[in-house]
């Protein structure tokens, strides 16, 4: 997967972003479960990287996996997010990326449901929802 990162100084994220949006997407800090207003949207439509726009998951792979954060059982392509392991607070972990422009999003885990296993466990500050227009 080639990555097609594009950076800016802190400055110009702080900006651009909450402050909550800063520390979890700049930062890797994570939001209180619970908390953010996209775990609760049970709309159609796509969930874009805060940060670039980035598409990163759809409605339709989205599930209630009772984590307190939104949950996907797999990404919206192969190539928009990438993986780094994250050894972080005493346990290993797989951290999700938006592979555009590196925002920390949440973390991958092998417990979600079929057919991928896979549990992607998302910050909503790090996400903006992009809902479908139903009469198109």
């Amino acid at each position: 997967m080639v990555k097609q990162t594009f950076t800016k100084p802190d400055n110009e994220w702080r900006s651009q972003l909450t402050p909550e949006q800063f520390r979890v997407c700049r930062l890797k800090e994570t939001e209180l479960p619970f908390s953010g207003s996209l775990y609760y949207c049970e709309d159609q439509g796509f969930y874009l990287c805060i940060c670039c726009s980035n598409k990163l998951f759809s409605s339709n792979e989205k599930f209630e996996s009772g984590s307190g954060w939104p949950s996907f059982w797999e990404p919206h392509s192969d190539d928009c997010v990438r993986y780094e392991t994250d050894d972080s607070h005493g346990m290993r972990r797989v951290e999700v990326l938006c592979n555009n422009c590196d925002s920390h999003l949440g973390h991958m885990f092998d417990d979600g449901p079929q057919p991928s296993g896979k549990r992607y466990c998302i910050n909503s500050v790090s996400l903006t929802f992009n809902k479908l227009d139903p009469t198109t």
